[in-house]
């Protein structure tokens, strides 16, 4: 039953065409295909033999008039789209790695380039750190005189007004050194990534194709 319904279905797909030609032309077309098996066939219509596989339809002159594409059943067309949709998402994988390949060395035609760039990139975060720094050492300067007043009440409460004065300069500085750790960080990241950069760079300028190395792991 599903042989016959098949070659109903193939036939209805060519109506548009049929329609389109004389009577003569129709008693000379040829259906052709390869068999499971391997047998070329050959015949007046469409060979059941082959609903799940493509066949050709040639005019009298041997020449190409239409291609019947393979019968698919449902679940046969189910696994089809899923595998189209992988085979689209992998194409897009590729073409967006080839992208990025493309631009990294655009951007980096050589390895003195990407020396400057890590350079010019640790030196923002260097610069960032150095001003924490100085800002430390001010809010100490600042400190002393308070630490100074404070000897005067040594086992008393402090002021309201003085130990406010402690307490925002012991926030500050503590703020800053949370800033020099992030920057710390930032400087880890920075260079680990120009790291990865230069590695694959180096592959990329010694001919490796674009887009065929594997994706770098952050």
């Amino acid at each position: 039953m599903r042989t016959a319904a098949a070659v109903s279905l193939l036939v209805l797909s060519l109506a548009p065409s049929v329609q389109a030609q004389t009577p003569a032309e129709l008693g000379r077309a040829t259906y052709t295909c390869t068999a499971p098996d391997g047998r070329r066939l050959t015949a007046d219509r469409p060979i059941a033999e082959c609903t799940g596989r493509e066949q050709r339809v040639l005019n009298s002159d041997g020449s190409l008039r239409t291609i019947l594409p393979a019968y698919l059943s449902p679940e046969e067309r189910s696994a089809k789209e899923i595998a189209d949709r992988k085979a689209a998402a992998e194409r897009a994988t590729l073409q967006d790695a080839i992208r990025r390949d493309r631009n990294l060395v655009l951007r980096f035609p050589n390895e003195a380039a990407h020396s400057r760039a890590r350079a010019e990139a640790l030196d923002v975060a260097i610069r960032a750190m150095r001003i924490s720094e100085l800002r430390i050492a001010d809010l100490g300067k600042e400190r002393k005189p308070l630490a100074d007043e404070a000897q005067f009440y040594v086992g008393k409460p402090l002021p309201g007004k003085l130990k406010r004065q402690m307490d925002a300069n012991d926030a500050a500085i503590e703020a800053q050194q949370q800033l020099i750790e992030n920057q710390k960080s930032e400087i880890v990241r920075i260079t680990a990534l120009y790291d990865r950069e230069l590695a694959r760079l180096k592959k990329l300028w010694a001919g490796a194709p674009l887009g065929s190395l594997p994706a770098d792991k952050p």
